[in-house]
């Protein structure tokens, strides 16, 4: 599992963020105290100093410094006793100075030992999902708002399938795909016409996956290919940002380009989605692609290279149907 920088980034700018102003809720709460007894500032001073002496006992003591820690415990224990009952005279609760830490785990560094601790890997999870609000419509899309009804349960004449039966199937894929999602998950070429649900269930699988702790990219294919062509033709900060926006999507752990086919075709485009799906399936990095086009449409754009790496690299999933967008109008 990898995790995109730009949004650890994020997420430690923020974990910093919530340290400071816990540090500086600690501050006015030690003023607060001293302020009612002037005495508790020397207390607490007393027990800083005892730190050193703790450490000045251990290194410098010739024989051995048990004896001399037992002691600096001991006052420590008393003052702190002293503390307490001082807080109280004051009206304060005993715990009043004591470090509060809004993570205990880690005290609120994000780390633990050499790991990420849980409470940056939530703020992470927590930029993960703002990242993809801005591409997606966050709100009806999840798997358990996907509705089957809207699918002709007639039976097919040439198949005797229906098309609901067909795609509670294809659901089900892309639930378990969601939910077990792993470097050992295949790439999915998912494809059918208008309106069948590829977006809606790609989208389901990009909020799952992303909240399990991958990183994820969702665009749309002419979105894709624009940050190709900024990265290599623009030579200001929108290149610059073009260039990161590349790297996050030759690197995520999934990768969902929408609509494939909709892009404006050209030498450049077709290039730069042949570097996509190569460096990726190099990587063992996951991708889904979506379109409206079947296998032998896309050969018509796309070359030879590019085709073979989709038809032997990507497992087929094919939406069918009629568009559900016009049911739902009518449900409405």
């Amino acid at each position: 599992m990898s995790l995109d920088g730009k949004l650890l980034a994020r997420a430690k700018d923020r974990l910093d963020r919530r340290r400071r102003e816990n540090e500086e809720a600690q501050a006015r709460r030690r003023e607060t105290a001293y302020a009612r007894d002037p005495d508790i500032r020397d207390i607490d001073r007393q027990l800083r100093n005892s730190a050193l002496e703790a450490i000045s006992a251990a290194i410098s003591s010739g024989g051995d410094p048990q004896q001399a820690l037992e002691e600096i415990r001991d006052r420590n224990l008393s003052l702190q006793e002293e503390r307490a009952l001082k807080l109280a005279a004051c009206g304060l609760p005993g715990d009043y100075l004591n470090d509060r830490y809004i993570c205990p785990k880690c005290r609120d560094t994000g780390y633990n030992g050499t790991k990420l601790c849980s409470c940056l890997l939530e703020l992470y999870s927590q930029e993960q999902k703002k990242e993809l609000s801005g591409l997606l419509k966050l709100g009806e899309e999840t798997f358990d708002s996907f509705d089957l009804d809207l699918y002709d349960d007639k039976p097919d004449p040439d198949t005797g399938i229906s098309p609901r039966n067909y795609m509670e199937t294809v659901f089900e894929y892309c639930l378990q795909y969601a939910r077990r999602f792993s470097a050992d998950s295949a790439n999915l070429f998912m494809w059918g016409g208008t309106g069948l649900g590829k977006t809606f269930l790609s989208t389901c699988i990009a909020k799952v996956v992303a909240e399990r702790g991958f990183s994820v990219v969702y665009d749309t294919a002419a979105s894709v290919f624009s940050k190709y062509e900024e990265e290599k033709f623009s030579k200001n900060q929108e290149g610059a940002q073009a260039a990161s926006q590349v790297h996050r999507m030759e690197n995520c752990d999934l990768l969902i380009v929408d609509d494939l086919g909709t892009e404006f075709s050209t030498a450049f485009v077709t290039s730069a989605l042949y570097t996509l799906i190569n460096n990726r399936l190099t990587s063992g990095r996951k991708t889904i692609f979506s379109s409206n086009l079947t296998m032998k449409e896309l050969s018509s754009r796309y070359s030879a290279p590019i085709m073979s790496r989709l038809q032997g690299e990507y497992y087929v999933l094919r939406f069918y149907g009629s568009d559900i967008r016009l049911k739902k109008k009518g449900k409405r």
